[in-house]
């Protein structure tokens, strides 16, 4: 058993609830409103309103809601999340996700959906990994939203490069039906979870997946949001 720190995980003052992992200071800093676009998730000059980006080219999915930027602090506990066995760090991530999704709901009235998927990694690199951290992130926003989460609902056909490494137009061709649907989704609302949205090529291409057979509407649901 993992022991849960009683500090915050980035300012190390000690925490009332330690299942929260960071203090009320640190949260709002890290959830703090900014103008985003409701469709695609990056910076706008107004918000709720859609960005030019959105209304020349909508993309393949309706809502988006990003907790922040890929900058720290917020990259840092992204870092330690993937890269430094941080795991115990899944559910506070995951709840700075569920204030912002509740904000959203408010705000500009978000519909829950009644699906959640989370992105599967490569077997291999899930193997070298130990863990899907998109996987560990959607468990409890699914529990704690009260909608089904499916664990193989997605699978990952073949192992390619990491995205980080390719341009947009090399990461859209490199995921090219690189996902196949274990799941009915036909006439489903479904969140799509990922850790980190960058051009969008992933979550888009199985927002085109979902919506072939038949998905009714699709959301993104991420902690960063970048170019």
């Amino acid at each position: 058993m993992l022991s849960i720190p009683t500090r915050c995980w980035l300012c190390q003052m000690p925490l009332t609830l330690a299942s929260h992992g960071l203090c009320n200071c640190c949260t709002r800093v890290l959830i703090r409103p900014r103008h985003r676009c409701p469709c695609c998730g990056l910076p706008a000059r107004t918000s709720p309103s859609l960005c030019g980006r959105c209304v020349a080219k909508p993309p393949p999915w309706q809502h988006m809601v990003a907790v922040g930027d890929y900058q720290r602090p917020l990259s840092t506990l992204v870092h330690q999340f993937k890269f430094s066995g941080g795991v115990a760090l899944a559910s506070p991530l995951a709840r700075l996700m569920l204030l912002n999704i509740l904000a959203a709901r408010r705000d500009r009235a978000l519909p829950l959906p009644d699906l959640i998927v989370s992105v599967p990694l490569a077997l291999r690199r899930q193997w070298r990994r130990g863990f899907n951290q998109s996987a560990l992130l959607a468990e409890p926003l699914a529990r704690w939203l009260g909608c089904d989460h499916p664990p193989a609902a997605l699978r990952r056909l073949r192992a390619a490069p990491l995205q980080h490494h390719l341009n947009a137009r090399r990461r859209a061709a490199n995921l090219k039906n690189a996902f196949q649907l274990e799941f009915p989704v036909a006439g489903r609302h479904i969140a799509i979870v990922d850790d980190v949205v960058t051009t969008g090529s992933t979550v888009g291409e199985i927002a085109r997946l979902l919506a072939r057979h038949g998905a009714a509407a699709t959301q993104v649901w991420c902690l960063c949001r970048t170019l």
